[in-house]
């Protein structure tokens, strides 16, 4: 999980960055299986050409936000970064389609299917027969071999980060030759596709010390496309050259450089030519559209008129000049807007590319203590949003199509897609109100002595504030009156977007406990006052980071807020810095709500159990949430998870992730909003680059186009 986004297998590796009725209940159906199949909502963008119109040769710099602390892609610290390298250097046995879907590698493998179900599961795996190390050994099954013994969880020597799925397996052995593997299970794996992916050689896996440390800064063998050349801590980068024992189609590029870039940098770097590819926040895509649309204009230094200091000031603040450098002095003034247009006049050969990330953004409300351990309150806190309002918000001024996520477990386009939002109802205010007023929360109630200003509202007790006193860090109340002054005259800081959005609000059914009593009241209008019970306000504390590429997400969380004050909840924002955002208040419960994202995985029965499963009390009184942690989960859907996992029927399998899913709406512990927009700042003579979407990259036929050859118009339309 992540609030800026993170390679989906890596994030739920990553611990430390990343009750709705009894069993007998029915459970709440899924889509029938004659459904139409969904499509992915915005289709990738990478501008595809065919292999011969790319030149043989060339560099490609790449912008990432760090060198990766390991290249083992199994251990606790691995990140996008490691993903990367694993997805250009080692196999992999399945790789995903467009529409997020697993398929066999052909580079690896000419065929792996289940051939026997019982007594046990036996899946075949029959490989490549010119798939080789690039130390000139055959991949073959004692690499299999290595790796599950290294991730079966039965040697705590070795320190991984998960072992889903190999702890299943009995035994792994040759086949009828060299070229074929065959993998028993001790227990039925339906998500059996996701294991070997990546495969690390024996000589990684076979031991703890070459597992723990061997793997950590590089690869000495490798099968990919290309290889580790080095990595360069001092210059930050990785740096990855081709493989000259690759077997399959040659690689274009002469070399990949991964080369960190900060964010609030990107731009700047893909101007001066440092990066050719770098993911950019949405003010850097309208800087880069803005570079291609004032070709030919004018500008403020130019004219035979004097420009007044005054109207520079303006511009430059305008166009995202640092505040700084505007009000340093006439001089510097000059030179920071020279710079800036010569930035700009070599953006122009930089282009946006757009799709959506194979991730959606999310609403988390801690169900551990105060008025969200209530379902009640947690399901009015769902009833009182309009999620297409926020999908808008930002997807439509990025020209994405604003369609609210109505699924935990997979997204439009995968298989177990299905929009299971009914189970908890669309926006209505008055039904959350309605639900606020049976959990026991009422206007004009007696209010004890409010804490001060700075102090936790609501939740788990705080382990320490981590406020900045400058900058757009603190904390401060929404709706503390209509005018944003306190009684004393202070100014709160006004949140959420003025500008008008169309409601859309869809018919759903719901589940039982979705709605409140029938018979229950609700207030005609919006509450004139705080709700109130037991002597204390309704207020809910809103944790936000905020770092660069912090501004979607403060927006978001303003008209979250405005929707919330709507129906008599207060929240109090309080703004943490990303280095203290995950570890010391999502991982750590100190929070009410927060927005986050969660990356949708092609095996969900796997990879989002630990994320939704009910957390469990352990002996010393802690309790595990593993990746749960808004601490709301249910047996109902560990139960579904666990049958998801083990049946090999593909239909009963999806339609189980349904279900799944259906029981975590209905819960209300978190609630999807949008799928996040994946931005990518490309040269413009860079193909089969850029926004990805769902698909694993296809590293060997990136590059950059033959001079004179012609790219076809992109799916955005740029």
């Amino acid at each position: 999980m992540s609030h800026h986004g993170v390679g989906p297998r890596a994030v739920l590796r990553k611990v430390t960055l990343l009750t709705a009725g009894a069993l007998a209940a029915p459970l709440i159906a899924g889509c029938g299986a004659d459904e139409e199949v969904s499509s992915p909502l915005a289709p990738q963008d990478i501008a595809p050409v065919a292999r011969d119109l790319v030149a043989d040769g060339g560099t490609l710099r790449w912008a990432v936000d760090a060198v990766p602390e390991t290249l083992n892609a199994f251990q606790a610290d691995a990140d996008a970064g490691t993903t990367r390298v694993a997805q250009a250097v080692l196999p992999s046995m399945f790789r995903l389609d467009a529409s997020g879907r697993p398929v066999a590698n052909p580079a690896y493998l000419e065929s792996a299917k289940v051939i026997e179900t019982e007594p046990r599961q036996v899946v075949l795996y029959k490989l490549n027969q010119q798939a080789v190390w690039s130390d000139g050994r055959e991949i073959g099954a004692a690499d299999f071999a290595a790796q599950w013994r290294a991730l079966s969880g039965t040697n705590s020597a070795y320190w991984t980060a998960r072992n889903a799925g190999y702890d299943r397996i009995a035994k792994i052995e040759r086949g009828a030759n060299d070229l074929q593997v065959r993998v028993t299970f001790s227990r039925p794996y339906a998500d059996w596709r996701s294991l070997f992916t990546p495969l690390y050689p024996k000589d990684v896996m076979g031991t703890p010390d070459a597992f723990n440390d061997g793997a950590r800064r590089k690869l000495t063998v490798t099968a990919g496309p290309f290889r580790v050349e080095k990595v360069d801590t001092a210059k930050k980068d990785v740096v990855l050259t081709r493989n000259p024992r690759w077997w399959g189609r040659p690689a274009k590029l002469n070399e990949i450089v991964l080369h960190t870039v900060k964010r609030e940098t990107r731009e700047v770097a893909l101007a001066d030519g440092s990066a050719d590819l770098a993911e950019i926040d949405p003010a850097d895509a309208q800087r880069i559209g803005l570079a291609g649309r004032e070709k030919g204009t004018g500008t403020p230094l130019q004219g035979s008129g004097r420009t007044s200091v005054t109207k520079l000031r303006a511009w430059a603040l305008a166009h995202g000049i640092d505040s700084d450098e505007v009000h340093a002095g006439q001089k510097k003034l000059h030179k920071a807007i020279t710079r800036y247009l010569k930035q700009q006049q070599a953006l122009r050969d930089i282009e946006v590319r757009k799709s959506l990330e194979p991730a959606y953004t999310q609403l988390a409300l801690n169900g551990s203590a105060g008025p969200l351990a209530d379902e009640r309150v947690r399901r009015a806190v769902a009833r009182a949003l309009d999620r297409q309002e926020l999908a808008r918000l930002v997807l439509t001024p990025l020209g994405l199509p604003a369609v609210p996520v109505g699924s935990h477990l997979a997204l439009s386009g995968q298989m177990a897609y299905a929009d299971n939002s009914g189970a908890l109802g669309s926006q209505d205010a008055q039904e959350a109100q309605a639900l606020l007023a049976d959990a026991g929360w009422v206007r004009g109630g007696p209010l004890k002595e409010q804490k001060k200003a700075g102090e936790k509202a609501a939740g788990p007790e705080s382990n320490g504030e981590d406020v900045s006193n400058g900058g757009q860090d603190g904390e401060y109340i929404v709706g503390e009156d209509e005018k944003g002054h306190d009684g004393k005259g202070k100014h709160h800081e006004s949140t959420g977007d003025q500008r008008e959005h169309v409601a859309q609000e869809g018919k759903h059914g719901g589940a039982p406990g979705a709605y409140a009593p029938k018979g229950t009241a609700a207030p005609a209008a919006a509450p004139a006052g705080p709700l109130a019970k037991d002597g204390k306000p309704l207020a809910l504390r809103f944790v936000l980071p905020s770092g660069p590429g912090s501004d979607t997400l403060n927006s978001v969380a303003g008209r979250i807020s405005a929707m919330l004050e709507q129906v008599g909840i207060r929240t109090t924002i309080t703004k943490v810095s990303d280095e203290s955002y995950f570890k010391d208040h999502i991982a750590a419960g100190d929070y009410d709500l927060a927005l986050y994202s969660w990356p949708s995985s092609a095996f969900p029965a796997t990879d989002a159990r630990p994320v939704y499963a009910k957390p469990v009390p352990a002996a010393d009184g802690s309790v595990n949430v593993e990746q749960n942690y808004t601490r709301v989960g249910t047996d109902q859907v560990d139960q579904l998870f666990d049958e998801a996992a083990t049946t090999l029927d593909e239909d009963e399998a999806r339609d189980l992730i349904r279900k799944a899913d259906s029981r975590i709406w209905a819960a209300a512990g978190s609630i999807p909003l949008y799928q996040r927009p994946q931005l990518m700042g490309a040269r413009k003579n860079l193909v089969n680059a850029g926004a990805f979407g769902f698909q694993t990259p296809v590293y060997e036929d990136m590059g950059f186009l033959k001079k004179g050859a012609k790219v076809s118009a992109s799916p955005s339309g740029h």
